[in-house]
């Protein structure tokens, strides 16, 4: 089972931008699908993006489509959400997740395709 942190997370003004850090556990970090979610508070945790093992695709829920990047570094066993133009309403915990050997072709969206979770990271944007 693979072990995951997240990280960067912050209180930032609108239009600032951060990076978050997922690192994760274990020699099989490429061989997992992963992702990111976000829940704001009195709301159900939503997605955000996912990248293929590899890196190979990306998708995105609309609303962060053209500011948010998520990328990973298997060498480093991390992943990366790349946040620019933030708004208040990216205000959130965010969730980093993970899905061992997914052999599909769509795209992992609901939080139950993932296995594992880290502890959150709060972003905080003031507008």
């Amino acid at each position: 089972q693979v072990q995951l942190v997240e990280s960067g997370g912050g209180l930032v003004q609108a239009g600032d931008s951060l990076r978050l850090s997922c690192a994760a556990s274990g020699r099989t970090f490429s061989n997992y699908e992963m992702g990111w979610f976000r829940q704001a508070p009195g709301k159900e945790r939503e997605f955000v993006a996912t990248i293929k093992r590899r890196g190979v695709s990306t998708y995105y829920v609309d609303s962060v489509k053209g500011r948010f990047t998520i990328s990973r570094d298997d060498a480093k066993n991390t992943v990366y959400l790349q946040m620019n133009s933030l708004k208040a309403e990216d205000t959130a915990v965010y969730y980093c997740a993970a899905r061992l050997y997914y052999s599909g072709s769509d795209f992992l969206t609901q939080t139950y395709h993932y296995t594992n979770w880290g502890q959150g990271t709060q972003v905080t944007v003031s507008s």
